[in-house]
């Protein structure tokens, strides 16, 4: 166990002396260029094997003959070429973060049921269709092929993951339904299905049997169709991100069945997930954790995408932006009061904003803008003591805006777009409102203080020149002491200047 020595940059030879080991941890160890031929004949006995977060490249050979243990990571290097075959004891593969290529086919090229229960491949360069032998591996607790170049559908084999926990196959080119069968994998808590291609419906099984997901992505893909009441029994949910699709209709009217977005307290919820492996009790690196693993999500926060893991746990988050959602809000949302952002931009929503928003006591982030509300700010919204992002821009919002510290710090754009609407911080006034003119001081007020000023100024500058001047030079004068110090100090000084200038002139003419 030697993670994050400096054993690089070449492969440490003297491993070829050591027989016996069952683990193996060197990653973080300045490692660079392939990995020698003679190492996978090492020990028969290696268990578990963790090189990751080195600079480790070159193909791998068939690990179904060279690997006999049950844990291997490999991530965060430069390895290419197609992932070779895996015995099927190996319950810990984890090889994201590399170059590999090609298809998932080495996960059915071996007859029977695989020990796997982590599985991480993302940030690669795979493509091809997801496998069919998903019914091989019925262990598999956490799966994520994210950043990827899969495509095709999800097969329905994917129901045999009755164990899965983390489904994240965000940002590839997969399309087609959420297949039925997925409703049977009922202890799934977070699924990732970002930037893809799926269309269809939202499906209600997604409410009624997989009841403890706690993140819900499925951000820019094609779904369309209305949201479905039955997304209301989500009562974990965490993170719900529905946006950058084609839905329509309005937003159930049920939200207040999300029973950790209602409870306005810290949530004390956790994204990091055991499993049971061979080797947990080893602890070391992301072998992990005493057999944990932390789940990551990529969310839009305050207006800007931001990768959560560690504290992915503790945001509570809607967005249902870059729709066609209509209606009004309804009011169960304003019920929400643990929510920490809300994001319903870019849809076709009308109606008022009401005062119960301020029920929104955690809110950090609204944006309402380009839709079509209309009416005036509520002046309860000034009590949202924790928003610190705000965008009613591109609506049909009158009136003043309501006078309050917060409301007034925002920028100009955050209400811009609304023709009717007046007061700080825009430009344009409200009917009836003074003008805010300078009001001059008086001449002789002015006066006063202008001499006031001169007249401390010399004062002040006189005594501080003359206790600051008599302070330092009157103890040389009149202390023989301070005197010789001085002075054997200036002759240090001007000889050392005469020494240094004499030693540089003489040697730029020996150049010259």
């Amino acid at each position: 166990m030697l993670s994050s020595c400096k054993l690089g940059p070449r492969f440490p030879g003297w491993l070829r002396t050591q027989k016996n080991f069952s683990v193996l941890y060197i990653s973080s160890a300045g490692i660079v260029g392939n990995i020698p031929s003679w190492f996978w004949d090492l020990s028969p006995r290696l268990d578990s094997l963790n090189l990751s977060h080195n600079q480790i490249n070159g193909i791998l050979p068939d690990l179904s003959l060279k690997f006999h243990g049950s844990g291997i990571d490999l991530s965060n290097n430069l390895l290419t070429g197609p992932i070779p075959l895996v015995p099927l004891n190996v319950s810990f593969l984890k090889l994201s973060e590399n170059m590999f290529g090609g298809s998932l086919s080495f996960l059915c090229a071996i007859a029977g049921e695989f020990r796997m229960i982590f599985l991480d491949l993302s940030n690669n360069q795979l493509s091809g269709e997801l496998p069919y032998c998903l019914s091989h591996f019925k262990r598999l607790s956490i799966i994520s092929l994210a950043n990827n170049n899969l495509y095709g559908e999800i097969p329905s084999s994917i129901g045999s993951l009755s164990q899965i926990q983390i489904l994240n196959m965000r940002n590839n080119n997969l399309s087609g339904e959420l297949p039925f069968s997925l409703e049977r994998c009922t202890e799934l808590s977070i699924i990732d299905l970002r930037g893809n291609k799926f269309a269809g419906i939202v499906p209600a099984w997604l409410g009624t049997h997989l009841t403890n997901l706690k993140v819900l992505i499925l951000r820019s893909n094609e779904f369309n169709g209305s949201i479905p009441q039955q997304t209301c029994h989500l009562n974990y949910i965490q993170v719900l991100d529905l946006s950058q699709n084609n839905l329509s209709g309005n937003i159930p009217p049920c939200f207040f069945n999300f029973t950790t977005l209602v409870e306005s307290k810290n949530s004390d919820a956790t994204t990091s997930y055991e499993y049971t492996l061979p080797f947990a009790d080893f602890a070391i690196d992301d072998m992990a954790n005493d057999g944990t693993y932390e789940a990551n999500a990529f969310l839009q926060w305050k207006g800007q995408d931001r990768e959560y893991d560690k504290n992915l746990g503790l945001q509570k988050i809607i967005d249902l932006s870059s729709n066609r959602l209509s209606g009004n809000i309804p009011e169960q949302v304003w019920s929400l009061a643990g929510l920490h952002s809300l994001n319903l931009s870019r849809n076709n929503l009308t109606g008022k904003i009401t005062q119960e928003i301020s029920r929104m006591e955690m809110l950090e982030s609204l944006d309402l803008s380009a839709n079509g509300f209309s009416g005036e700010i509520p002046r309860s919204l000034a009590h949202l003591n924790y928003l610190s992002v705000l965008n009613l821009s591109s609506n049909n919002l009158s009136g003043k805006i309501p006078f309050g510290t917060q409301l007034q710090s925002f920028n100009a754009s955050a209400y811009a777009g609304n023709p009717n609407l007046c007061g700080l911080p825009l430009p344009n006034k409200c009917l009836g409102d003074p003008p805010i003119t300078p009001q001059p001081k008086d001449k002789s007020i002015q006066e006063d203080e202008d001499r006031s000023i001169t007249q401390g100024f010399y004062v002040s500058m006189g005594l501080g020149f003359f206790f600051g001047f008599w302070g330092v030079f009157g103890t040389i004068l009149f202390n023989s002491r301070s005197q010789h110090a001085f002075f054997k100090f200036l002759n240090h000084i001007t000889d050392w200047i005469y020494v240094t200038t004499v030693l540089n002139w003489a040697r730029l003419q020996r150049r010259l």
